[in-house]
């Protein structure tokens, strides 16, 4: 009876991961043949595969352009971008249930379970009512935001292009899409002319941490306040970990770009660049330093900081906080020669360490692979520029060191799929093409090998 339970619930699983794909898929697509429009591009006409590559950029929420947004785009095809950031960032199935709830339509068990999966929530008791939650939280969040992004971009701007900068940003930020509108005065500087300014720095940084700890994660802070012993231990463990690779990131780049991208800069510089350079690559995609003229080593912790990404059902990327925790913990108790892996007195199951296991796994390999063939398609490129653009689009991240620009079509393509495998999730991607499980009734002998 157990058995048939689980199988069944595999299968509505990968049901809904396939749905949940598809939708995305029909998004990006609508969006592409938006952004094709005549309207929709300054130019009067749009290619087909930048509509589409930046279709699947906003969808994604990543941030990787082959064209500046503020150049390239009209106001029309701007809000297009603007709108496929926030339906990326909260899920269309969030945002329609939320409109069932507003329209008073009843949702049955089959769309609470949809729900579940699409917001990634533990339980499925509740998941109506965390959906109103993310939804008004959102807006609420990004308001605030946009208002204090205004007290600067308006006397910077001007009233009407101020008031519309700011919610632009602000909306990019929360939903982790790092797209901007900074061309107007630079092409691809994003928030570098603002590297000083408190302000825009740090509502930003808040904007792009409140967006990647988690749904679930609001939810229990707003239920349980600052008792943090209350907290789930999901949201004990996003919590600790984002705060600790918060506060390791700002000071590991005020040491390496000391002399380096934080050049000439004052004290007070530094610091907003080493706090925006910690927070961005957990799959924000801004940047107020060049992110060209990081160091090596700079280079090499963003990297890391994009394959780790933020955390499970938010607007993030990457193998999450939670599966890089969990594998750590794994590694250390099996050093210290113990069963079970304990964290905060509580007792993690296998299954959840198989499956950080898969995730890490299927990202690492979908990296080299994706990396080996553009580095063979266009080997005039450098080998470390290529593994971040890589890393960056699957870690749904949107930072570059300038060669978006320069990839050939092929490559396009593969950085596309790579952002729509990082949206969804490695895991979900690869569940797409599973087959059926089934359980042999005859088990194989079994037989030791050595490892490590």
């Amino acid at each position: 009876m157990g058995l048939e339970f689980k199988k069944k619930k595999i299968a509505a699983r990968k049901s809904t991961t396939r749905l949940i794909a598809s939708g995305f898929a029909l998004i990006i697509l609508a969006g592409a043949l938006l952004l094709t429009l005549p309207i929709a591009n300054k130019s009067g006409h749009g290619n087909l595969l930048n509509s589409l590559f930046t279709a699947t950029s906003a969808t994604c929420v990543t941030g990787l352009v082959v064209a500046d947004t503020y150049r390239n785009w009209t106001i029309f095809g701007q809000l297009v971008i603007l709108c496929l950031i926030q339906v990326g960032g909260l899920g269309f199935m969030t945002i329609g249930a939320y409109i069932s709830v507003l329209l008073k339509k009843r949702i049955g068990l089959q769309e609470r379970e949809q729900l579940q999966e699409s917001v990634n929530t533990l339980e499925i008791a509740g998941v109506v009512r965390l959906v109103k939650k993310i939804v008004q939280g959102a807006l609420c969040i990004e308001g605030l935001g946009a208002v204090l992004l205004a007290c600067r971009f308006i006397p910077r701007f001007g009233v009407a292009r101020g008031i519309y900068f700011s919610i632009f940003h602000a909306v990019s930020a929360f939903c982790n899409g790092g797209f901007d509108l900074m061309g107007v005065n630079e092409a691809y500087s994003s928030l570098v002319a603002f590297e000083g300014d408190i302000v825009v720095n740090l509502v930003v940084v808040t904007l792009i941490l409140v967006g990647g700890i988690g749904f679930i994660v609001w939810d229990d802070v707003v239920r349980n306040k600052w008792h943090f012993r209350k907290y789930l231990l999901h949201s004990k463990i996003v919590i600790t970990t984002t705060l600790l690779l918060t506060i390791a990131g700002t000071v590991l780049f005020l040491v390496t770009e000391n002399q380096a991208a934080f050049a000439g800069m004052s004290p007070l510089e530094k610091f907003l660049g080493a706090l925006f350079s910690s927070v961005t690559p957990r799959t924000a995609g801004f940047n107020s330093v060049d992110t060209a003229a990081l160091s090596n080593s700079g280079k090499i912790i963003t990297m890391v900081m994009m394959f780790v990404g933020g955390s499970p059902g938010s607007t993030a990327g990457g193998v999450k906080t939670t599966s890089v925790v969990v594998l750590l913990f794994y590694a250390v108790a099996m050093v210290r020669n113990r069963e079970d892996i304990n964290l905060f007195g509580r007792r993690l199951s296998d299954e959840v360490v198989k499956k950080a296991n898969a995730v890490v796994i299927i990202n690492a390999t979908l990296t080299i692979i994706a990396t080996i063939f553009i580095m063979t398609l266009q080997p005039l490129l450098n080998f470390e520029d290529v593994l971040f653009e890589v890393l960056s689009a699957i870690g749904t991240v949107g930072m570059t060191v300038g060669i978006t620009r320069d990839l050939n079509i092929i490559s396009r393509v593969i950085i596309i799929v790579l952002m729509y495998c990082g949206r969804l999730g490695s895991l979900s991607f690869a569940l797409i093409f599973a087959q059926k499980k089934t359980s042999a009734s005859v088990r194989q002998p079994q037989e030791k090998i050595i490892v490590g």
